[in-house]
């Protein structure tokens, strides 16, 4: 097979029919980057979840002497009854399952407040009596905090035991429904993408129907009738691939780094230009395994009928 003869009939191709080809460069650049974004963003959960599930932390909040229910009874918890907890928390066989335990007394609690809530005036009015004391535990496996919530929960005096985790399922839920619509997204441009790549190659092979028949009358094979038809839709393919890799490059760049890093104090958590990078190629596989495979089909067809 010359090559020389290929590129040229692929070329002449593509310069004929350049608004169909633009649009197949269009629609794989648009789907391409929603899987792209998919990617990261399947990234960016599961790097945050390794980070905050790890950091993530069992709080077990005592009686003040104004919780009212059947379990405090307006009474706070004594000393006692928080040592007895701490204890039970580094003694077999909650031990084994737990880091470290931090207690934090009424006062220590009420000084945390203030300064998280600094620029609330309500938080001046508080007193020690008025909070309780915790203790905080950091599992050895966070994925174990339901033992040690369901073995203290009970215990005398303390009012609530809260795990952590709970308050980032929510967030780790938006982020991944963000993910599955992008994916779903991409699925539907993808197609699209393919069934465009298709109509493109037989109409480009309809309009040299006359050069299809005289290659045939000399005798050339198939593939080199089909060729040229599956480079042109692969050129294109690639075209739309380098684009929504470099897009997606600069949503990271400018976007992600730029915007929510500014915003957050830092991207040690955020996906980078790194990540970005180790994705382009594969996006470009993507491209080139779907226009060779849809144009091959489309040109087979065809030459069939």
């Amino acid at each position: 097979m010359r090559l020389g003869f290929v590129l040229k009939e692929a070329f002449s191709g593509l310069t004929k029919n350049a608004s169909m080809v633009v649009s197949v460069v269009l629609v794989t650049f648009i789907s391409l980057t929603f899987v792209g974004v998919a990617i990261l963003l399947q990234q960016q959960v599961g790097a945050m979840k390794a980070y905050w599930y790890d950091r993530a932390q069992v709080q077990i909040t005592f009686c003040s002497s104004v919780d009212e229910t059947a379990q405090c009874g307006g009474t706070a918890a004594s000393d006692e009854q928080i040592q007895a907890v701490a204890a039970s928390l580094t003694a077999a066989p909650l031990g084994d399952y737990v880091q470290s335990v931090q207690t934090l007394s009424a006062e220590e609690v009420l000084a945390e407040t203030k300064e998280v809530l600094k620029d609330n005036p309500i938080v001046e009015t508080l007193t020690p009596d008025l909070v309780g004391a915790q203790i905080r535990v950091t599992m050895q496996d966070p994925s174990n905090a339901d033992i040690v919530v369901e073995s203290v929960a009970d215990a005398s005096g303390v009012l609530s035991v809260d795990d952590q985790r709970a308050y980032l399922e929510p967030i780790f839920n938006i982020l991944n429904a963000a993910s599955a619509a992008a994916i779903g997204i991409a699925v539907l441009m993808l197609v699209a993408a393919v069934l465009l790549i298709s109509t493109t190659i037989r109409l480009s092979a309809f309009s040299r129907r006359r050069e299809i028949g005289i290659m045939r009358l000399v005798g050339a094979s198939n593939s080199v009738i089909e060729a040229p038809f599956v480079l042109e839709g692969v050129i294109a393919a690639v075209i739309g691939s380098v684009l929504s890799g470099a897009a997606l490059v600069a949503i990271v760049q400018f976007f992600v780094k730029g915007q929510l890093g500014t915003t957050l104090g830092g991207t040690g958590l955020l996906v980078g230009l790194r990540d970005a990078a180790m994705v382009v190629p594969l996006l470009v596989a993507i491209g080139v395994l779907l226009a060779a495979v849809s144009a091959s089909v489309a040109i087979k067809r065809y030459l069939r009928v």
